[in-house]
C-alpha cells in the first residue's frame, strides 16, 4: 500500500461554497443586475446578466458582464483551492455562475470576433467539466 496517493491522478475537482442569500434571490426571480449589485462576488447573477444580454443582442454588455463574472468567479476558485487547472465539476449547483460565465464570455468573444480568446474559453470550459460544456451547447 501506498502513503503517497495516486501521483498520476490529476487535482481534486473544486467545489464552490454555496451563497444561500443571492441563490434564493435569483430564484425568487429578482432582477440579476439588482442581486450583482447587492453580491458583486456572486457570479451567477453576472452569468445571468450575460445570457440575458446575448439573448437580445447586446453583446458587448454581455461581454463586460461575463468577464466581470468570470473574473469574479476565479478570484473564488483559488480562494477554495484552485491551482490554475483541474475539474470544476458543472453537477455542483454553486460552479454553475462561474461556467455559465465563461460560456457567455466564449460567445460574446466569438460574436466580436475575438477568435482566439473565444477558443480558449471554450476549451477552458470543456477542461473544467465536459457536461458544463454540452450544457452550454459549447
Amino acid at each position: 500500500m501506498s502513503m503517497h496517493g495516486d501521483l498520476m491522478a490529476g487535482p481534486p475537482p473544486t467545489l464552490l461554497p454555496e451563497s444561500p442569500e443571492p441563490a434564493a434571490a435569483l430564484s425568487a426571480g429578482e432582477d440579476p443586475a439588482a442581486v450583482a449589485a447587492r453580491y458583486p462576488t456572486y457570479s451567477a447573477a453576472w452569468g445571468a446578466l450575460a445570457e440575458a444580454a446575448l439573448g437580445r443582442g447586446a453583446t458587448i454588455e454581455a461581454y463586460a458582464y461575463a468577464r466581470t463574472g468570470y473574473h469574479r468567479g476565479l478570484d473564488a476558485l483559488r480562494r477554495n483551492g484552485w491551482k490554475g487547472h483541474g475539474p470544476v465539476p458543472w453537477s455542483h449547483a454553486p460552479n454553475q455562475g462561474f461556467l455559465r460565465c465563461l460560456g457567455a464570455l466564449a460567445k460574446a468573444a466569438g460574436a466580436i470576433g475575438e477568435q482566439e480568446e473565444a477558443e480558449r474559453c471554450v476549451g477552458f470550459l470543456r477542461d473544467s467539466d465536459p457536461a458544463a460544456s454540452a450544457a452550454l451547447g459549447l
